[in-house]
């Protein structure tokens, strides 16, 4: 009996330090920006560790390349490796563990851009994107109903296998308590990015994103948050975006390429005047941002311009944080668009705890569209009678959703196929768009 006794001991001491070394790793390792030449991966450990992260091409002749990095509670124990000098299209395999603990390596694969210029027509691709994703935390969530309603959504966006997935803002929650301490925001960032339902999601696409007023700092906050530098160094603690644009441009604004679309990533935070403010100029981007944009714009050679931004664009409907309560810079904006005759040019848009598609013409017949896509675990809201006259028909969606993009088609007739799904991952309405 003694013996046994202590066998059984044994066996549980074993077994707690084993779940105490899987623990190690809290969060990830999630896919970040990818280029030809490099990709990054980022990684979260439960306390401060040193990581080893190494990867290698997926061939026999190729080795291991090894790196290592120390986490450290200023930075919320999370670091981004950055695999270089990468061969364009190809596939890699990766592992990442804590230091001397190889066995319990987590393992994946990631893949590089394709070098297709002058070579062959762009290849094929598709993306994810949703925004509002609230996950449930009760001591400091508000008394009543929650307000996140289930996590299935992330495994159905897994199971469409796109390349990458773009969060369109509001993806964390701040609550009250998270607010005014870097302590209190690194807590709500890691309580996402550790949640079980999305540890298989980070593996297995890249992704970027923007931010909005939720990830920010408070309800409709602007830039006179006090905390807003603190939620800027989180944003880049915690995702893994191609670096901010080296301009005057401040904030989170950015911009990258995958295959032939250009994607721009911008701030409507930062820079962001009060609504409340009567003698301003009022602005949701502002001045230096939009030049920017616009130039960005009018030199990209893209076969489409993705924009990305926390708010709704398009719809005249002005209502709660839309582009068009702020009529002077949407008009602006909007203006400068026709006037510079850039074609080819969709919105994402987030936000809004509402899905809909819209469209409107410009000179020349062109077309510019928002597709905004909201909530993907938040509470929704319907709001089909608000008065959105640029609503493609039949695009309107007031339950849990996520929205897909699929780009296909030769150089010269290159085309769109957008799309909509419940979180189960049903088809709930699609629109194709062909290249102006």
């Amino acid at each position: 009996m003694h013996l046994s006794f202590k066998r059984i001991l044994l066996l549980q001491i074993g077994l707690i330090c084993f779940m105490l070394v899987k623990a190690q790793i809290k969060s990830g390792p999630m896919l970040g920006s990818k280029t030809m030449r490099e990709v990054a991966v980022w990684v979260q450990t439960e306390h401060a560790q040193e990581i080893i992260f190494q990867y290698k091409a997926i061939d026999k002749r190729s080795k291991w390349v090894h790196l290592s990095a120390s986490t450290d509670e200023k930075e919320a124990f999370t670091h981004t490796f950055i695999a270089k000098n990468l061969n364009p299209g190809t596939k890699y395999a990766y592992s990442v563990f804590v230091k001397e603990d190889e066995a319990n390596a987590i393992k994946g694969e990631f893949s590089t851009q394709t070098l297709w210029q002058h070579r062959s027509q762009p290849p094929d691709f598709s993306f994810a994107f949703g925004s509002c994703t609230y996950l449930n935390d009760e001591a400091y969530d508000r008394p009543g109903e929650p307000y996140g309603k289930g996590t299935a959504i992330f495994n159905s966006i897994v199971k469409k296998a796109p390349d990458f997935m773009l969060w369109l803002g509001d993806n964390i929650y701040l609550r009250e308590a998270d607010l005014m301490s870097a302590s209190g925001i690194n807590y709500r960032y890691t309580h996402m990015k550790s949640h079980p339902s999305l540890q298989n999601l980070w593996k297995q696409m890249h992704h970027y994103a923007i931010w909005d007023d939720h990830d920010y700092g408070p309800n409709d906050a602007n830039r006179s948050f006090i905390n807003k530098e603190e939620s800027l160094r989180a944003f880049n603690r915690f995702w893994a975006n191609p670096k901010q644009i080296p301009t005057n441009v401040q904030g989170i604004t950015t911009m990258f390429s995958y295959n032939d679309l250009d994607f721009i990533l911008l701030d409507n935070r930062y820079n962001r005047s009060p609504n409340e403010r009567k003698n301003t100029q009022r602005q949701i981007l502002g001045e230096a941002q939009i030049e920017w944009l616009i130039d960005a714009l009018v030199s990209s050679k893209a076969s489409f311009k993705i924009v990305a931004l926390g708010g709704q664009f398009l719809s005249p409907s002005a209502v709660y944080e839309n582009h068009a309560t702020f009529p002077e810079e949407r008009t602006k904006l909007l203006q400068l668009i026709e006037d510079e005759g850039i074609k080819n040019l969709i919105f994402l848009s987030g936000d809004r705890h509402k899905t809909e598609l819209s469209k409107l013409i410009i000179d020349d017949g062109i077309a510019i569209y928002d597709y905004t896509s909201s909530p993907l675990t938040s509470t929704a809201y319907n709001t089909i009678d608000e008065g959105n006259t640029l609503r493609v028909k039949g695009t309107h969606i007031s339950t849990q959703n996520f929205g897909m993009i699929e780009v296909n088609g030769p150089f010269s007739e290159r085309k769109l196929i957008l799309k909509a799904f419940d979180e189960s991952g049903n088809l709930i309405w699609q629109h194709h768009i062909h290249k102006q």
